[in-house]
């Protein structure tokens, strides 16, 4: 009986699948506007980062943690001033961000339908899990996938745990993301194939060098061109 080299395809949900970080970037352009008052945008935009890097370790990866994030920032340049109205317009525009309709990347769907049936398909994503569940449904992509996995953060072991417990273990499964440093570094350390799909906008905290020496990194440029790579390699 022939053994089949790979079985089990990863993806990841948020610029893979489905627009995610325009959203964020229109978000922070709006919240830099509320405190034109007390710094210029870059200057805004700078701090507020720096506030995302200190409270993943305690809010995550999400909108939640994005929008507590902004009213630290908020709190911040303006001495604990800040104003109650904007305060709470950045509550609204974080609301905003968790009713916002859902829109496919190209050619999503039809990658998706070509390996359904072929391969166990899991999403895996890390983020708030009532935003990723509300997206997924919205997107109607949910019925693709044998298995959703909403996570904490992205590591070798996350990826160890998943594809042996789903799949036939690491070594013949894929991860294919737009995240170098969530999706294809440490899939690769744990013993996956890592299939590269650049996103336009990326996270700057999600920006490291390609693996191009790694045997098993690929890159391609769309989810259109994954079903025949996949094939090349079974």
């Amino acid at each position: 009986m022939t053994i089949r080299p790979l079985t089990t395809i990863g993806l990841d949900a948020d610029d893979t699948l489905w627009q995610n970080e325009q959203y964020y970037r229109l978000t922070e352009r709006h919240f830099a506007g509320l405190l034109k008052d007390y710094g210029d945008a870059d200057e805004i935009s700078a701090r507020l980062l720096e506030a995302e890097k200190r409270n993943l370790a305690h809010y995550g990866f999400g909108i939640k943690g994005f929008t507590l994030s902004m009213i630290e920032t908020a709190l911040q340049v303006t001495d604990g001033r800040a104003p109650s109205s904007v305060v709470s317009e950045i509550l609204s525009i974080g609301r905003d961000l968790l009713s916002h309709p859902v829109e496919t990347l190209p050619h999503v769907h039809d990658a998706l339908e070509a390996l359904s049936g072929k391969y166990f398909l899991v999403m895996i994503t890390k983020g708030d899990l009532f935003d990723q569940e509300r997206k997924l449904a919205q997107s109607g992509l949910g019925d693709y996938f044998d298995a959703v996995e909403i996570v904490s953060d992205k590591t070798a072991v996350t990826y160890r745990r998943i594809f042996s417990k789903v799949g036939d273990g690491p070594e013949r499964a894929m991860m294919v993301g737009n995240s170098l440093k969530s999706d294809i570094v440490p899939a690769i350390a744990a013993g996956c194939y890592g299939v590269f799909v650049p996103h336009e906008l990326t996270w700057i905290l999600e920006h490291v060098e390609p693996p191009v020496d790694a045997p098993r990194f690929r890159q391609i440029g769309h989810l259109g061109e994954l079903p025949p790579l996949i094939e090349r390699l079974a």
